[in-house]
């Protein structure tokens, strides 16, 4: 197993006095990791919009049917997850590996707890190999040039981006850092998205408020998008069926889940 930390200056500082949204997501999805401010933030935002742990679990489980469906059906061998979020069952690695040993994963993220604990993602199979990356969605540049040490360029990437560019406020710049990292990716490259909506299809409307809350109240601050605006990160990308659709019900298969105000999508490189 070959296993690495890359470390990056200027890492953020843990603030255990203000709710962030690695940690109060992890207590969404019933884990331990965090803390008492985390878990007053979430009952609040959990109260104004009960279906918040609908959507963590969720984008949890798309994450899943993705990574299953392009290692086994398209063959993927190279993930990069940028916004990794806090480990818990089944993370990317472990769901990869499972399919193909020698899939080689990045994890990306810049939330000092989920750096203390980056030893739990980077326990892979003997013939593959993880990393994780201290580093900030907002400099795509740095993310590629150091998961270049790991990941094969030339190769096809699934790009991993679950509930990321809501943390990115300005469309323009959501946009162009989802055009950087998939113009470094090859043809027959991936780029595997969840984004929370406003659309009001499937109950969008609702979280407006409750966000409103969160950015007054917690770190970092989001923003939902319609589906239209969703739908610009990938421009020059082709859909896979069944397209930009409630996380919730992408390739779900004879179950019946709820649906949520969560786009997800995956689209492959021309």
């Amino acid at each position: 197993m070959t296993e690495g930390r890359t470390p990056a200056d200027g890492s953020a500082q843990l603030n255990t006095g203000v709710a962030h949204n690695a940690r109060v997501w992890n207590y969404w999805i019933g884990g331990k990791d965090n803390y008492a401010v985390d878990q007053q933030v979430g009952e609040q935002v959990a109260g104004m919009f009960p279906v918040i742990r609908d959507i963590a679990r969720a984008d949890r489980e798309f994450l899943g049917r993705a990574v299953r469906f392009l290692a086994e059906e398209h063959g993927v061998r190279q993930f990069l997850d940028i916004g990794t979020g806090l480990p818990t069952g089944d993370n990317t690695h472990e769901i990869a590996q499972r399919v193909a040993p020698d899939a080689r994963i990045v994890y990306v993220d810049n939330d000092p707890i989920v750096l203390a604990h980056a030893r739990a993602l980077l326990t892979g199979t003997p013939h593959g190999r993880t990393d994780y990356i201290d580093a900030d969605v907002h400099d795509p540049q740095a993310i590629l040039e150091r998961a270049s040490g790991t990941l094969d360029f030339t190769q096809p990437v699934a790009v991993m981006m679950l509930g990321i560019l809501n943390f990115v406020l300005d469309d323009d710049k959501a946009r162009d850092i989802a055009t950087r990292v998939m113009a470094a990716v090859p043809s027959g490259s991936f780029l595997v998205l969840t984004h929370p909506t406003t659309d009001d299809e499937v109950g969008g409307a609702g979280q407006v408020p409750a966000m409103e809350f969160w950015n007054k109240n917690a770190t970092p601050p989001i923003t939902a998008r319609t589906g239209a605006e969703i739908m610009t990160f990938f421009e020059g990308l082709e859909l896979l069926e069944p397209g930009l659709v409630s996380c919730s019900v992408w390739r779900a298969g004879s179950d019946s889940p709820v649906v949520v105000p969560q786009y997800g999508a995956v689209a492959v490189k021309p």
